[in-house]
């Protein structure tokens, strides 16, 4: 069976207006989904929102009481540059975190198989101290530390293919040696990451501006998928965002929706190899919304094996 999971409270964070990341990301992914009768014969269930000792596995106390303390009663309070905070923010990003965990626990007590989470704010450039690039909290390190101590998982693997590279999620697993971490990312642009990874737990894939599809699966068939056999997870974990798509205004490769799909069914072939296909994926970024939604729809279809 496979797990569709989003919430209307997600909708409830903002930016401001004419932000790339707003609600409409998810409702038009919904709505894709719909059409391509994908969310037929797929289990739903009600997200619980993460709990603040959920949090606390990845942030610290005093990163929470500031993000707390900064929310405000009405309009906006800009954190950085790219993120703000509004009156339903943390309720948002909490929301999304409780996605991954319900996840977790469907797979784990083997409810689904695959699942899929459409939810926002993003998580993966949230690092433990420090929330950035439009990502309030790490919601798939949240994810990770939580399998690690309810099911006492030795080893999953997060990965990445979103265009920027997981700063927070890089933070998350220099801590973390029982949480592997392969990231493929248009080198440098935000957040200006090393291309080079200096962790034997985490393979990073740097691509030149305007790479495409071929290129990109070239990286992960050479390198990442390869890490990933080797590391042996028992829980594999996406951070899927769709901005290398080439209509994304926010990067500069040229994938389309069929290479996120093509992906997704390597990934897929692979995950049913080292761990019974145990495989949970999470919304990241990707801002033009019909490229958005086309290559969600791509990614879940793969996703099912269909």
């Amino acid at each position: 069976m496979f797990l569709y999971l989003s919430s209307s409270l997600c909708q409830h964070h903002s930016n401001g207006w004419g932000h790339p990341e707003n609600a409409q990301r998810i409702i038009r992914i919904e709505q894709a989904l719909t059409e391509a009768l994908l969310l037929s014969n797929t289990l739903h269930k009600d997200i619980m929102p993460a709990t603040e000792e959920d949090v606390f596995r990845v942030h610290s106390s005093s990163f929470w009481e500031t993000l707390k303390k900064h929310l405000p009663e009405n309009g906006f309070v800009k954190i950085d540059e790219d993120t703000s905070l509004n009156p339903g923010s943390l309720e948002s990003a909490l929301t999304a975190s409780g996605a991954m965990l319900t996840a977790i626990d469907a797979i784990m007590n083997q409810e689904a198989g695959q699942a899929f989470c459409n939810v926002r704010p993003p998580g993966h450039h949230a690092e433990r101290n420090r929330p950035m690039g439009f990502c309030l909290i790490n919601h798939i390190a949240i994810g990770a530390a939580y399998a690690l101590e309810k099911y006492a998982l030795e080893r999953i693997v997060i990965v990445d293919f979103d265009v920027h590279h997981g700063n927070g999620t890089e933070d998350y697993v220099r801590h973390e040696a029982r949480v592997g971490y392969v990231s493929s990312f248009e080198d440098g642009i935000f957040p200006f990451t090393d291309p080079i990874s200096d962790l034997n737990n985490m393979s990073k894939l740097p691509l030149p501006a305007q790479s495409d599809g071929q290129a990109f699966m070239d990286a992960w068939q050479q390198k990442g998928f390869e890490f990933i056999r080797h590391f042996k997870p028992q829980l594999i974990l996406i951070s899927a965002g769709f901005d290398a798509h080439k209509a994304d205004p926010l990067a500069n490769l040229n994938l389309t929706e069929q290479d996120f799909y093509h992906w997704t069914q390597q990934l897929m072939t692979l995950a049913n190899e080292v761990c019974d296909g145990k495989v949970i994926s999470i919304l990241e970024g990707g801002y033009e919304l019909k490229a958005l939604s086309d290559s969600a729809t791509a990614h879940v279809k793969a996703l099912r094996a269909l």
